[in-house]
């Protein structure tokens, strides 16, 4: 892509109502824009990014069974009556229609899932059951803040799956559990597996994933020796205390922002609707459900919180807009349009700053922007190429052949 034919280039300065670090550097870099308080379009780079946060959750709920379906985002009524949620949900959007009817814009989908797998659950043979979508949700908040990590409309992966018993779905919460800490480490985040209330979703105990961030909503406390960690709402410790998991540690507190989360729906939403299926034995039992959640809008926010530095972003490579960003100076153009056929023809995804721009602005909008490896050709490189490392101040000068070499390695 060459960014004379980019929409959304960076901008010179931050927006002046930002109050966040991804606010502010998602949209000076280009990456989105903000329509009103908790409501953002994403540009083409910003979608490219989502894409791949996307594509590194899909092949995780894949790998573990889930199979993906797309429900809609307008509800009738009816099934938020029958849940009771209707009238107890405060961040529900209500809608009134033309004929009379009301309807409900989604900020969760056990109202949907559970009569289409009603559909489908007859036996025991037919569990477990797990179906996941990635979809936009809305919910009233009050106060939308810290730019996309609390919107009003936002992007989730949720998942919802159904089992015999306790034990069967507690099997299967690990497996989740290790999918989730799988994906985080592939997009370059420290997840902390915490306990948590169970909210409006559960009576029972639900986990949380969270990442530490100043940015954050929560306060947790955590063992720096083991895997303990609780949110403070709930917590029966206070900081400085012996860790009750592995007694070693001293427990720290932290500001964290939660990406992903599990509730326990035990048997809820099967007794609204009515949801059997015959066991082995001839009797009618009711599934136990489980629901999973990982906000990829807001996981997108926490990157750009957690790896950043003074210049702008620094995206890991498997989510970065792209591959390369390659820098061409006066003079050296055709060199840099030979290069460019090079790395596309090869696959590579390379953004050309080919635009008639100072030295300083190009360097400068290429460290907003972040994009993993910078390539600069120039008089001064000759027939070599500059390459640089986004997290480091150290440079190389390459073959053209040995940046493909370096790329396919």
């Amino acid at each position: 892509m060459k960014m004379s034919r980019l929409a959304f280039t960076p901008l010179k300065n931050p927006p002046a109502n930002a109050d966040t670090i991804n606010h502010q550097l998602l949209v000076q870099a280009g990456f989105v824009r903000q329509l009103m308080a908790g409501v953002y379009i994403y540009t083409p780079m910003g979608l490219r990014v989502l894409n791949k946060i996307r594509s590194v959750i899909r092949e995780e709920m894949n790998a573990i069974g889930g199979q993906e379906v797309l429900m809609p985002s307008l509800h009738p009524k009816q099934n938020w009556v029958q849940t009771g949620a209707w009238d107890s949900v405060d961040v529900l959007f209500k809608l009134d229609s033309r004929t009379g009817k009301e309807y409900a814009l989604g900020q969760s989908h056990e109202e949907i899932v559970t009569p289409l797998a009603k559909e489908m659950i007859k036996s025991y043979k037919d569990l477990p059951l797990a179906l996941y979508q990635i979809h936009w949700k809305f919910r009233d908040e009050l106060r939308a803040k810290s730019g996309i990590l609390r919107g009003r409309e936002f992007e989730m992966k949720d998942m919802y799956s159904f089992h015999e018993n306790q034990e069967d779905f507690e099997r299967f919460y690990e497996e989740v559990k290790k999918a989730y800490l799988r994906a985080y480490d592939k997009i370059d985040l420290v997840a902390k597996v915490t306990e948590a209330s169970g909210g409006g979703f559960s009576n029972k105990i639900s986990y949380e994933f969270m990442v530490l961030t100043d940015a954050g909503e929560d306060d947790i406390y955590y063992c720096p020796s083991c895997e303990f960690c609780v949110n403070s709402e709930i917590a029966k410790q206070k900081v400085g205390d012996s860790c009750p998991k592995c007694n070693e540690g001293e427990l720290l507190e932290a500001r964290a922002s939660e990406v992903g989360n599990v509730f326990d729906l035990g048997t809820k939403y099967s007794k609204d609707f009515e949801v059997f299926y015959v066991y082995a034995d001839g009797s009618k039992q009711q599934p136990i459900m489980g629901c999973y959640g990982w906000g990829t809008t807001r996981t997108m926010g926490v990157i750009v919180e957690k790896s950043h530095d003074e210049r702008g972003i620094i995206w890991p490579a498997s989510v970065a807009p792209y591959q390369l960003v390659l820098v061409s100076l006066a003079g050296a153009e055709q060199q840099a349009q030979g290069l460019y056929d090079q790395l596309t023809k090869a696959g590579a995804e390379v953004l050309w700053d080919d635009r008639d721009e100072s030295p300083g602005k190009k360097f400068a909008d290429a460290d907003l922007i972040g994009v993993p490896v910078r390539l600069v050709v120039s008089e001064k490189t000759g027939d070599k190429v500059e390459w640089k490392n986004r997290a480091s101040d150290k440079t190389e000068l390459l073959t053209a052949k040995q940046v493909l070499d370096k790329l396919s390695s």
